[in-house]
């Protein structure tokens, strides 16, 4: 008896369109994979820059210590950014876009007619953050005046933008709903001044001491009293 052979039941392209979806998977493991080591190289990049500028000029560093830092050959600095000015930049970007983003929060009250205590809530969440990203901070005060350009108009871009957003919480108080964008701004630019020599001070505390972030605090807190003080008693149109 002549035995029948069973055919098999599965499409005779199924093992192929199995090894083409394995090969796919691989392949899209390994761009994910290239794509993780990229961020990471990027950020050690990033990191190796911070530490370097916290006791130096970002101009007095450069390209191979921070290649070198972060692992890599000098060549492949640029597979990541276009130049040392460009790495500054998004230094500038990345560390006051974390900063807005947690003022923001600190002050979600200011329309409720609590603008004197939700600014001095901002103040302590940014002296918070000071504290947690010290190399960041240092950077940002030193270049703010220092010596590359692309930098300093990057930080002053982005005090701009900060200036401008505290500026639309400020106008969404009662009392200064007749308020010019002109002079919101210019009150918002007065705040974020003041703001910011509290930051330099307590990063000064080398030569200050630790002790004196206590009396900083006090007096920022003093200057705030007295812009909100001033601005209840602004009139519109006046000079």
């Amino acid at each position: 008896m002549t035995r029948t052979r069973r055919s098999d039941s599965r499409p005779a392209h199924s093992s192929d369109e199995g090894r083409s979806a394995r090969h796919g998977e691989a392949r899209r493991a390994e761009g994910e994979s290239r794509a993780d080591k990229k961020n990471r190289t990027r950020q050690a990049l990033l990191d190796t820059t911070l530490e370097l500028v916290s006791q130096r000029s970002f101009s007095s560093i450069s390209l191979r210590e921070v290649a070198r830092g972060a692992g890599i050959v000098p060549t492949a600095f640029y597979r990541h950014f276009a130049s040392m000015e460009d790495l500054g930049v998004t230094l500038v970007e990345d560390s006051m876009r974390i900063l807005r983003r947690t003022l923001r929060e600190g002050r979600r009250d200011v329309a409720q007619r609590q603008a004197l205590p939700t600014t001095q809530n901002s103040l302590a969440i940014l002296l918070r953050h000071v504290h947690e990203n010290e190399s960041a901070y240092r950077f940002l005060v030193r270049e703010q005046h220092g010596g590359v350009a692309e930098i300093r108009r990057a930080i002053d871009t982005e005090l701009r933008l900060f200036s401008k957003e505290l500026a639309i919480d400020i106008s969404r108080i009662p009392a200064l709903a007749q308020w010019s964008a002109e002079d919101l701004e210019l009150v918002a630019d007065l705040i974020v001044t003041i703001i910011l020599t509290s930051v330099a001070d307590v990063l000064d505390r080398d030569y200050r001491g630790r002790e004196a972030e206590a009396e900083i605090v006090a007096r920022t807190e003093r200057q705030l009293v007295m812009v909100f003080l001033g601005m209840g008693q602004w009139r519109p149109g006046h000079s």
